[in-house]
């Protein structure tokens, strides 16, 4: 009855699932070129839900827009500000953000100073403090964001899990599989490694069906787990960077973005390290681990072969 349930369950959600949501939040930036003048850029994905969503600024700020022009996988729509005070202090909003669109915020002012946030669905407007912000606090959300809304490092990551055993041990496997990435995402945000999106994402695929070969062998890395976790964190890495270099992650606080991301993309994984890790136990508990294990080996190879042939279709068509 157990192992019915669990089947059940499972197959809802991966049948929700194989139409795996491509990570493309939009991007607001605005930069103080003289007081109160400011140049804005709104960089909304092309590939969105519903109509694009539309910014709103203070109601003593004139603006100036012109027609959005695609920037590859974004429009992006240059607007001009002339302000009667400064932004400090102020609301800035969204409407029509769509559930699977969060909207990163960058503010540089003319003194320097950088603010960072987001904005979605649920919290749609952002007030600008006027105090200077330290930590770039926004990426770190969009790390966690980024790794939630990503089944295939999700299935990637239980994957791993159905391969190691002992919670420190997942810990220590999932924290490799993170340094490791941040390595190729360093590498790639500075323009010292390159690969086209299409090309990682078909990549990553295959890890998954990689992954499902292993849990339906029933194999269990005891010694070292978090050399294969590494060394697939080196791929996974490219993939995170596109998703950042396509909104134009560059600015004066490059570093402590990159490792901000990186500390939300670590937290979205150790956060599901107690779930899947408490589905696995059950499964011993209940006598239907075997089962569980073959059922969850057949969704990693067949969600990673459906994802390699979309996304090398992609490429050569």
């Amino acid at each position: 009855m157990v192992y019915k349930l669990v089947k059940t369950l499972v197959i809802l959600v991966c049948s929700t699932a194989l139409f795996s949501h491509e990570f493309n939040p939009a991007h607001l930036v605005v930069d103080e070129l003289n007081d109160n003048e400011y140049q804005v850029s709104w960089m909304y994905p092309i590939k969105n839900i519903g109509a694009r969503a539309e910014v709103f600024f203070p109601d003593n700020c004139e603006r100036n827009s012109q027609l959005p022009s695609q920037k590859g996988k974004y429009l992006v729509e240059r607007i001009s500000l002339n302000c009667e005070s400064s932004l400090k202090g102020q609301i800035i909003s969204v409407n029509n953000l769509s559930v699977l669109t969060d909207a990163l915020v960058t503010i540089t002012h003319s003194n320097g100073e950088v603010f960072e946030g987001l904005m979605n669905l649920k919290r749609s407007s952002i007030e600008i403090p006027f105090q200077k912000q330290v930590y770039p606090m926004g990426y770190f959300t969009l790390g966690i964001d980024h790794l939630i809304s990503g089944n295939d490092h999700i299935l990637f990551i239980l994957g791993l899990l159905f391969l190691i055993s002992g919670f420190f041990n997942a810990v220590k496997t999932i924290t490799a599989f993170t340094l490791a990435h941040s390595i190729t995402l360093a590498l790639s945000v500075f323009e010292l490694v390159s690969l086209p999106q299409a090309t990682v994402e078909a990549i990553i695929a295959l890890t998954i069906i990689y992954l499902g070969l292993e849990v339906s062998e029933s194999k269990k890395y005891q010694s070292t787990p978090w050399l294969v976790a590494f060394g697939f964190g080196l791929l996974h890495g490219l993939g995170f960077a596109n998703a950042l270099t396509g909104i134009g992650i560059g600015n004066e606080q490059l570093l402590l973005s990159l490792l901000f991301f990186n500390l939300g993309i670590e937290a979205g994984q150790l956060l599901l390290i107690p779930i899947f890790g408490s589905v696995i136990w059950l499964s011993h508990k209940f006598n239907f681990y075997k089962q569980s294990a073959a059922f969850t080996s057949l969704i990693l190879g067949g969600m990673g072969s459906f994802w390699l042939i979309d996304r090398v279709s992609g490429i050569l068509i």
